[in-house]
């Protein structure tokens, strides 16, 4: 099982949340969570006017093993209008554009989406269990 809350927090409005949603899928190959501004694909959608962050995002996914892993999706711009790091295990890791890093199981974190211009952010964590 793999459980995901996710909140906008902007720093202009002296660090208010803009919202809290929560997502989980079981632990079975193949299972997908999106995070992004299409609310017909993600499970977890943040504030529509929010471009720094894709359509679609974030993919969390569940491969052949039970194991779950995120991918910072390729947009269609060739430069991305933010960064994005995981931070797990005391550890803060960037995660490229268009790369892929596991989540440890029976681990917790948190995934950020950083806007690259201005003090907004997404923070996804996650708990994977083991």
């Amino acid at each position: 099982m793999l459980e995901l809350t996710m909140a906008s927090v902007s720093g202009a409005e002296a660090g208010a949340t803009a919202g809290m949603l929560m997502a989980e899928a079981p632990s079975e190959p193949g299972a997908v969570l999106r995070v992004g501004r299409d609310a017909n694909v993600c499970r977890l959608v943040t504030p529509d006017d929010w471009l720094f962050v894709s359509r679609t995002h974030l993919e969390f996914r569940c491969g052949p093993d039970g194991a779950w892993s995120v991918a910072w999706l390729r947009g269609s711009n060739p430069d991305p209008a933010s960064e994005v790091r995981v931070l797990s295990g005391g550890a803060a890791r960037p995660l490229a554009y268009g790369g892929v890093a596991p989540l440890s199981r029976g681990g917790s974190g948190e995934v950020v989406i950083q806007d690259r211009s201005g003090p907004r952010s997404v923070n996804v964590g996650f708990y994977h269990e083991g």
